[in-house]
């Protein structure tokens, strides 16, 4: 069965929901809201990484983050920290959370040594982009996978030469800007997604919400994009998506329920 990770964005900027979560108590809610709905981890961000989204110090970013990380390991959630800072890392790893969420898939200096001192599951996610944001850049698709594939190898040898195994690491393609302003790579990548799996790690999958389901749609607004999120995360999910990130966790736990039980229909 697909997992799902709750978003949490402890951002004033993020494209989405920016600014609705971003005080302590705030986010709280939010997090307690997405695991009565269902959510199987909350994965906790609290610095954008839209194209417009602002940089964030360590300090700031670990001042946003451990009120509501502490709150969620405390009563045993599985919590995800979004995070591409080595300090970051090391400050909430020590807090418990399980799992490291970083869009600079570990590059940082620091960054392997951090997640290697524990015990942590990673996501390494695929970008195009040279930093931690995204950027609004067309992009060709043809050989995707080809590159995304040799990115997650060279990736995949510099965890396990630092004692991280492959059985601790997930895979994002990323999705949207990160991968192309036009919704043609994000598409490509989705229907190609099964070859991933033949690096041997679980997929982790977040389309929620994001630009290249707008442009499908004709131009909707991030707020007007849920029925298309909902069908590209079950896609992904029929694809062999391990974890979906979601800002709608209900509604993708809905659809997933009544899909495995048509499955299961005699």
């Amino acid at each position: 069965m697909t997992a799902l990770a709750g978003i949490v964005n402890v951002t004033h900027d993020s494209f989405s929901d920016g600014g609705r979560f971003v005080t302590t108590d705030a986010a709280i809610a939010q997090g307690e809201k997405l695991l009565a709905d269902g959510a199987d981890w909350l994965d906790i961000g609290a610095e954008s990484s839209n194209p417009k989204g602002q940089a964030v110090s360590a300090v700031e970013e670990r001042e946003r983050l451990l009120p509501v990380v502490r709150h969620f390991v405390g009563q045993g959630a599985k919590v995800s920290v979004d995070t591409y800072k080595p300090e970051v890392m090391t400050a909430v790893l020590r807090e418990g959370v399980a799992m490291v969420n970083d869009v600079n898939a570990l590059r940082a200096q620091g960054a392997v040594e951090a997640v290697a001192a524990s015990n942590a599951q990673v996501v390494l996610m695929f970008a195009r982009n040279a930093g931690p944001r995204a950027e609004v850049k067309e992009q060709p698709h043809a050989r995707l996978m080809n590159d995304m594939v040799a990115f997650f190898s060279e990736r995949l040898a510099v965890l396990e030469r630092a004692g991280v195994k492959k059985e601790r690491v997930l895979l994002d393609p990323g999705m949207g800007f990160f991968l192309g302003a036009t919704p043609e790579p994000s598409l490509f990548v989705l229907k190609h997604l099964s070859q991933l799996k033949l690096l041997g790690c679980r997929l982790y999958v977040c389309t929620s919400r994001k630009s290249f389901i707008g442009a499908v749609l004709g131009g909707r607004p991030p707020l007007e994009r849920g029925v298309g999120t909902v069908a590209s995360e079950l896609w992904a999910a029929q694809a062999g998506a391990d974890v979906v990130r979601t800002h709608d966790v209900k509604a993708v736990r809905e659809a997933l329920t009544v899909w495995r039980a048509i499955e299961r229909a005699r």
